[in-house]
């Protein structure tokens, strides 16, 4: 259960970060109506937007469910609740006068 919500959540991470860095920025659309390279019209067009922040949304979504859920799993997997609870102790007590 574990490896497969890793594999899950690796995967939606790459696919996030390709999303994100297919999108086109708002202030290029803005650039272009002052003047800057090629748009045709002053604040462009949405339409390919609307699906790559549809698919931002659902991949962000689900990167968010991933973790929470990942989360969940490991602090149920775990038997201790520290980190130092499995060490050995090498406390010494202090010599009497």
């Amino acid at each position: 259960m574990v490896i497969l919500l890793v594999i899950i959540h690796v995967i939606v991470c790459l696919f996030l970060i390709g999303v994100v860095l297919l999108q086109q920025g708002k202030s290029a659309d803005m650039a272009a109506a002052f003047g800057g390279s090629g748009s045709q019209t002053a604040f462009g067009p949405r339409g390919a937007a609307n699906v790559l922040t549809r698919l931002t949304t659902w991949s962000a979504i689900i990167f968010m469910l991933t973790s929470i859920s990942l989360t969940v799993v490991m602090s149920r997997s775990s038997q201790s609740h520290s980190v130092l609870s499995g060490t050995p102790s090498t406390q010494t007590t202090p010599a009497k006068k």
